[in-house]
């Protein structure tokens, strides 16, 4: 039972000699300790444990992103290939029919052109490819062109479907998710100060776990319980909340909020850490529990939690106004009860205004993941998908440039300047480097030079392959009628293509207007 529940009298406003008393009867019940001497952390240990002799951001950002990884994506990637052509209807060729196995090295190609997309922003995949002298990128066409990339985007896979665990909602996404996490912890011991707080990936498509959050900048999306390391913003752990399935360990008598705590702080729990958390996770429970096991913790604290003192409001009287500020409430076991300068002065009075050390500890320590999703913000690779594992792929890959970034300055001593952007066009550049293989020129599509006066290779017009639906009416939308600028659109349909293009066009004028000119 809490020592509280027959506090405050009536239900009045307690008076200051109540909540001495309040303070008093906490600290003397059994089942509460008050904070003992600080104890100094131990740093020693902290840091990258991973020491590279000549660090490059490549091999940083490797320590996450391993090939042995992207290996296992690629051969998922492959094999879901194979199983979209099986399913194809014959005689239906389409993008997919392009599609040649994939690489290592064409991977972390492909990788390199998604961050590049997060600096160089457009409004659509297909603007990347645009060959309009005012919007051209020429050179994300000598990286992919435009169906190799799309199909590849199509095809991207991290698991294989014949023996995922159906059970498990994160079955698309678990492998990689998994590895990275585990990669997290492998390289990067944090020092003192802890923080766990909330982060919210933009998502507004179908989802069965999709989380509405007022206070965030997107408010939809995929909810991820983050820790990070405070001195450096390194995240050390990421838990993807998917409901009642979150992939947590339950403590009795802590609840959700600190069940996802004590989950998350359980290798480094004895280590005399500091965590910081908002009201959501914070009670006098928990407090107590992380005490117990060596770690200290201060947060903001809701005021009808189990085992806070029942500090009632008074009924107002009809007819009667009065004004009151909001109380805030913060519990701590690592800060005593010490009164500090603010730095402020208050322009009414003159005063320097003054707050309790806990709460300026805890506004400076505070924010790590938000600040963390501001400098993603920045250059996020994240795009517009109707597939939400292949986002929280992305989303996984902006957090690992980002830590990759604090590794590399962690063993270098250079500082991360603005928001990390030179550290991923060095990492690009490398990448490149050391991956990036031509692809041989294709020996059909259009031309390429401004003004051709004649075809290059062969184009030829043929009939649309039949399908089994349609039979001998099958037809498809002209290209020409359909996207081009000289006449209005329309959709027209055709039963006739140029099949070296791949291309439904109409005879005429369509089919000589598409190869003879380079904006039809």
């Amino acid at each position: 039972d809490s020592p509280f529940e027959d506090a405050g009298g009536d239900g009045g406003r307690p008076t200051v000699d109540e909540v001495q008393g309040f303070c008093g009867s906490w600290k003397a019940a059994s089942h509460f300790t008050p904070p003992g001497p600080a104890v100094c952390f131990d740093e020693s240990q902290s840091g990258v444990q991973r020491p590279l002799p000549f660090p490059t951001e490549a091999e940083c950002f490797k320590l996450f992103l391993t090939e042995e990884l992207v290996g296992n994506i690629v051969k998922e990637t492959n094999r879901y290939a194979l199983e979209l052509l099986e399913k194809r209807e014959p005689g239906v060729r389409g993008k997919l029919a392009k599609w040649v196995t994939t690489t290592i090295s064409e991977m972390y190609t492909f990788l390199v052109t998604v961050l590049l997309m997060g600096i160089v922003k457009k409004n659509s995949l297909r603007e990347y490819s645009s060959t309009d002298p005012m919007f051209a990128t020429p050179f994300f066409a000598t990286l992919f062109s435009k169906d190799c990339f799309l199909v590849l985007l199509q095809c991207l896979h991290f698991i294989n479907n014949a023996t995922a665990i159906l059970s498990d909602p994160l079955y698309k996404i678990r492998n990689v998710l998994t590895s990275l996490t585990s990669a997290f912890g492998r390289v990067f011991v944090p020092y003192k100060d802890l923080c766990i707080d909330v982060s919210l990936m933009l998502w507004k498509g179908r989802l069965v776990f999709p989380q509405y959050i007022p206070s965030k900048r997107h408010r939809f999306g995929v909810k991820f319980f983050v820790m990070l390391d405070m001195k450096t913003g390194f995240v050390q752990d990421i838990i993807v909340y998917t409901g009642s399935t979150t992939d947590i360990k339950h403590y009795e008598g802590l609840g959700v909020p600190g069940s996802v705590v004590m989950t998350m702080l359980a290798p480094h729990l004895g280590k005399r850490h500091t965590l910081y958390v908002d009201n959501w996770y914070s009670s006098p429970i928990l407090f107590q529990h992380l005490l117990s096991n060596s770690t200290g913790a201060c947060g903001t604290v809701r005021s009808n939690r189990k085992g806070m003192p029942a500090f009632g409001c008074r009924k107002m009287q009809r007819g009667k106004v009065e004004f009151q500020e909001n109380d805030v409430y913060v519990l701590s076991t690592v800060h005593t009860a010490t009164m500090l300068a603010t730095g402020k002065v208050d322009h009414l009075t003159g005063e320097r205004k003054i707050k309790p050390d806990c709460v300026l500890d805890y506004n400076l320590k505070m924010g790590a993941v938000d600040k963390a999703d501001m400098i993603n913000s920045f250059a996020e690779c994240t795009r517009k998908t109707t597939k939400w594992y292949k986002k929280i792929f992305f989303h996984l890959i902006d957090t690992a440039v980002l830590k990759g970034s604090i590794v590399h300055r962690q063993l270098t001593g250079e500082m991360i300047t603005e928001q990390g952007i030179f550290y991923r066009e060095n990492l690009m550049r490398e990448l490149l480097e050391e991956h990036y293989t031509p692809r041989p020129p294709s020996t059909g599509g259009r031309p390429a030079a401004d003004n051709p006066l004649c075809l290059t290779a062969r184009h030829f017009p043929c009939k649309v392959p039949q399908t089994a639906a349609q039979g001998s009416h099958t037809r498809r939308h002209c290209k020409v009628c359909l996207s081009g600028t000289r006449r209005s659109k329309q959709k027209k349909m055709t039963k006739y293509m140029c099949l070296a293009c791949d291309t439904p066009l109409c005879i005429s004028p369509c089919f000589e207007e598409y190869h003879m000119l380079k904006h039809y």
